[in-house]
């Protein structure tokens, strides 16, 4: 198991708006337009699942498995070519001032490591900046 792990970010908002928001994958539906259709298809979503494919990779879905109020969301692939597990973490530190991070952590394989691991750290790095800027309102 490999992890990637994003820089802490800031959100200026409270946990409580950021955890309904992320907790919920049918409020992906508010973000739709941002997601770059060129690089992902087949964009399907409700409140505990998210698929979608992405050219080389495949099919992916997401499932929530865990969600522990304010605090932590935890999800896991259910169909990936890399079975995956995505966690955010949430702490309040004051009025419309939440820290967030995102790991994932990977089934990789000596082989895929060196392959995958430079892509996968961007791709935490990318939707974590997106999270941090969503419209929590």
């Amino acid at each position: 198991m490999v992890d990637f792990t994003s820089e802490v970010k800031t959100i200026p908002y409270n946990d409580d708006k950021i955890f309904a928001m992320l907790s919920d994958m049918s409020n992906l539906e508010r973000i739709r337009e941002r997601i770059p259709q060129d690089k992902i298809k087949n964009f399907t979503f409700d409140r505990d699942t998210c698929s979608f494919t992405v050219e080389p990779v495949g099919s992916v879905t997401f499932q929530i498995l865990d969600r522990e109020p304010n605090k932590t969301i935890k999800f896991s692939t259910t169909n990936s070519p890399i079975p995956l597990f995505l966690w955010i973490q949430l702490k309040q530190v004051a009025e419309n001032d939440t820290k967030m991070k995102m790991t994932v952590r990977a089934e990789l394989s000596p082989f895929l490591k060196p392959m995958v691991s430079k892509p996968l750290q961007e791709a935490v790095d990318k939707i974590s900046e997106i999270m941090a800027h969503l419209p929590y309102e």
